[in-house]
């Protein structure tokens, strides 16, 4: 995940907020790339219904991150992911949380779809 030079913020670091930006994107990605479907298409959706990041030490543009992705809960209609953002020396500088709640189209809690259960469920850490 690249910086960019926009992300930073007047202290000439990395604004907090796009740290959210980044776990969104890595999640969903991954949704995306592993199942092999289009995951705004299922009868469900996964609604983010928390988030959390602990900030271990400041990145600026420009720098290079990766974004490590696990599953720390699997529940019946919800997803729990752990994040960690990695600098170039492979230091963790941030550790984060990121809840999807699948709901359907009335906006009512339903199940974890199947192709997402089966997706998720590798990356899933005890």
């Amino acid at each position: 995940m690249p910086t960019r030079w926009h992300d930073n913020d007047h202290y000439g670091h990395v604004n907090n907020v796009v740290y959210y930006a980044w776990f969104d994107t890595t999640v969903n990605a991954f949704l995306i790339e592993q199942s092999g479907v289009d995951i705004r298409d299922l009868e469900a959706v996964g609604l983010v219904a928390e988030t959390g990041c602990r900030y271990l030490r400041p990145v600026s543009f420009p720098q290079q991150l990766e974004i490590g992705l696990a599953v720390e809960r699997l529940g019946s209609s919800s997803v729990t992911y752990r994040l960690a953002v990695f600098d170039d020396g492979d230091d963790a500088v941030a550790i984060g949380r990121f809840t999807h709640v699948y709901v359907d189209g009335a906006g009512d809690s339903v199940a974890v779809p199947d192709l997402v259960r089966r997706t998720v469920e590798p990356l899933l850490v005890t």
